[in-house]
C-alpha cells in the first residue's frame, strides 16, 4: 500500500495533525489519471512538482481519457512545461466522449487492463470517489478496480457541484510551487478562460483553503483522499 518516510510531506488528519512523508526512490514510477485535459494539472500539479524537486528521477505518466486536438496539445504543453526535465514524463491522450464515459465503460475498462499492462506505478492521482461529474466518478471506481493494491491518492476538481468533501492528506506547498502552478494553469489553457471558474483567484482560494486546514507554512496546500495507508 504505502510506505510513510520521505520526500513528500503529507499531512495527515488522525485527531491530532501528523507529518508522515511519502518514500519514493529515484526510480519510483508516478501514475496521474485523469478525464480531460487540464483535471490532473488543477488536482495535482503542485504535488507532483513538489514530488519532481525532491525525487529527481521520477518517471510520470499521464493518462487523459476525453480530449479534442487543440486540448490535447494544451495538455501536452502543460506537461512539458512543468516536467520537462524529468527523466521519463509520458503523456497518453485518448479520444473516448467527453461526458459521456460511463456509456463507454466496458471500452474505458479496457483501456486501463492495458495501463495497468505496461505502467507499474508506485503512485497513483486520480479523481475523488465521490466526485459528482460522471466521467470523473466512473475513473476513480476503475482506478480502485485495477490498481486495488497500490498507493492511490485522489485528488479534487473544484466546480459546479459542490462536491469537494472532507480530504485526509495534505500536500502543502511552497509559495513558489503555487506561482509556478497557477501561472502553468492560465498561460498553457486558453481554450478555458471563457469559463467563469478557470480562474486565478479560484486556484489560489482553494490552495489556501486548504493550507489553512492543514497549517501549511506557507499558506498554501493540495489535499487528497486516501483510502488505505499502511504506515
Amino acid at each position: 500500500m504505502c510506505h510513510m518516510s520521505e520526500p513528500l510531506e503529507g499531512a495527515v488528519k488522525c485527531g491530532a495533525m501528523r507529518k508522515l512523508k511519502l518514500d519514493l526512490t529515484p526510480a519510483a514510477t508516478v501514475l496521474c489519471i485523469g478525464a480531460h485535459c487540464d483535471d490532473i494539472e488543477i488536482g495535482c500539479s503542485g504535488a507532483l512538482l513538489e514530488l519532481q524537486q525532491r525525487t529527481p528521477g521520477l518517471a510520470f505518466h499521464w493518462v487523459i481519457f476525453s480530449s479534442d486536438g487543440e486540448r490535447e496539445q494544451e495538455s501536452r504543453d502543460a506537461a512539458e512545461r512543468m516536467l520537462g526535465s524529468a527523466p521519463a514524463c509520458t503523456v497518453d491522450v485518448q479520444r473516448f466522449r467527453g461526458s459521456y464515459l460511463p456509456f463507454e465503460g466496458a471500452a474505458v475498462k479496457d483501456y486501463f487492463e492495458t495501463i495497468a499492462a505496461r505502467v507499474k506505478p508506485d503512485v497513483v492521482f486520480t479523481h475523488y470517489l465521490e466526485d459528482r461529474h460522471q466521467d470523473h466518478r466512473l475513473l476513480a471506481e476503475l482506478t480502485w478496480n485495477t490498481f486495488r493494491r497500490h498507493l492511490i491518492l485522489e485528488y479534487e476538481i473544484p466546480k459546479y457541484e459542490g462536491d469537494l468533501g472532507h480530504p485526509n492528506v495534505y500536500v502543502p506547498l511552497a509559495k513558489a510551487v503555487v506561482e509556478r502552478k497557477v501561472d502553468m494553469l492560465m498561460e498553457s489553457f486558453p481554450s478555458q478562460h471563457q469559463r467563469s471558474w478557470f480562474s486565478r483567484d479560484l486556484f489560489l482560494a482553494h490552495l489556501r483553503l486548504r493550507g489553512i486546514e492543514c497549517n501549511a507554512e506557507s499558506g498554501f496546500a493540495e489535499a487528497f483522499h486516501a483510502r488505505k495507508l499502511t504506515l
